[in-house]
């Protein structure tokens, strides 16, 4: 039997230095590498040592596309924290809104949106 393991997950945003900003802030994670990728476009790998989110962008990705709204079949990205008040707060600070509260077993956990429309649901098992 083989074990599978995610190692990263890959999507487009409008500016991927400001996606990594939040990234690092709201996680702790690091810059893992960057650099110039297909089409003409640039990537930001950002995690920790064992995985990470790549944020791609090029010259024709815009905020305002309709392609940036929330769509199918990717619902949301999921990430556990240690401190899920805290983890909110930054949330708010960088102007974004979080929704759906949820207080039940196993966790307490509350979903936002980032400014390319990708749904991150910020969750604590502590």
């Amino acid at each position: 039997m083989t074990n599978g393991k995610l190692e990263h997950v890959n999507i487009t945003v409008s500016d991927p230095q400001r996606s990594a900003a939040l990234l690092r802030d709201l996680f702790g994670w690091h810059i893992r590498w960057e650099g110039p990728s297909m089409s003409d476009g640039h990537t930001i790998h950002i995690g920790t040592d064992d995985d990470y989110i790549a944020l791609y962008t090029n010259q024709e990705v815009r905020a305002d596309d309709p392609m940036f709204n929330k769509g199918e079949p990717m619902n949301h990205i999921g990430v556990t924290v240690d401190d899920l008040d805290a983890v909110e707060a930054k949330v708010i600070a960088a102007g974004l809104e979080p929704f759906n509260h949820g207080d039940y077993a196993p966790g307490r956990r509350f979903y936002f949106f980032d400014w390319n429309g990708i749904e991150w649901e910020v969750v604590s098992y502590n």
